[in-house]
């Protein structure tokens, strides 16, 4: 798969980003969010930042899925989910080729 880099400012809340893409000829609408999940939000204190992760994750709309985990920092980690329709989509598009 190929990948194009858009980036997104870290603004806090949900960031839900729409793009339709067109690729030889064949158009096809994406919807992702970048959420940032803030450390101290984790609802059993733990020092393990990838049991806070898995937290956040397993309470998560189930019309999402996750996409991609970024670079956390001190205070959050960012983290960018896709429609799961969308996703399915996109698997169908890959076989295509």
């Amino acid at each position: 798969m190929s990948y194009i880099a858009i980036p997104i400012p870290n603004l806090p809340g949900k960031q839900d980003i729409e793009i339709e893409v067109t690729i030889n000829g064949q158009k096809q609408a994406l919807h992702y969010r970048v959420e940032l999940f803030y450390w101290g939000d984790c609802t059993v204190p733990t020092f393990d930042r990838v049991d806070c992760i898995r937290q956040h994750l397993a309470q998560y709309d189930r019309d999402w899925t996750l996409y991609y985990i970024g670079s956390p920092t001190d205070e959050f980690v960012p983290v960018t989910f896709v429609k799961k329709e969308d996703l399915v989509k996109q698997k169908q598009l890959m076989t295509m080729s």
